[in-house]
C-alpha cells in the first residue's frame, strides 16, 4: 500500500475545488477558477504562492500550497499527456512529492493527483 501524501491539505484543496466549479460552472475562464480558489485559500487561512516561479525555467505554478503542494489548474475540454508531463516536471524540479491536477471543464470535477516519479518525464534536463 503507497503513503498518502497530505491527506488533510489535499482534502481541503479539492473541496475548495469544487466548490469554485459549483460557484462558477464548467466553462468559465482559468483565471476566475484561480481567483475564487485564491480568495477561498485567504478565508481558510491556508498559506500559498500563486503563479510561484519554477527555478530554472520561464514556468510559473499556478498555486504552491503550503511549500508541499502544487495546483495545477486547467479549463479545457480534455487533458493531455503533455499536461501530466509538465506537472511531474514542476515536482522534480521543485523536489516536492504532490501536485493536484485539476480540469474544471470535465462534467465531473476529478483532480488528479500526480506523485513525483522516481524517472524524470521527458523533456527535463536535469
Amino acid at each position: 500500500m503507497s503513503e498518502l501524501f497530505y491527506p488533510k491539505l489535499s482534502y481541503a484543496i479539492t473541496g475548495i475545488c469544487f466548490d469554485a466549479q459549483n460557484q462558477l460552472g464548467r466553462f468559465a475562464k482559468e483565471k476566475f477558477y484561480g481567483d475564487h480558489i485564491e480568495q477561498e485559500l485567504i478565508n481558510k487561512h491556508i498559506p500559498y504562492v500563486r503563479e510561484f516561479p519554477v527555478r530554472k525555467t520561464d514556468d510559473r505554478i499556478d498555486f504552491l500550497i503550503d511549500g508541499t503542494v502544487i495546483v495545477e489548474l486547467k479549463s479545457k475540454r480534455y487533458l493531455l499527456k503533455e499536461d501530466y508531463y509538465q506537472t511531474q516536471r514542476y515536482l522534480h524540479l521543485m523536489n516536492l512529492k504532490l501536485a493536484l491536477l485539476i480540469n474544471f471543464q470535465n462534467r465531473h470535477l476529478k483532480p488528479s493527483r500526480i506523485i513525483r516519479s522516481i524517472k524524470p518525464p521527458p523533456g527535463l534536463n536535469s
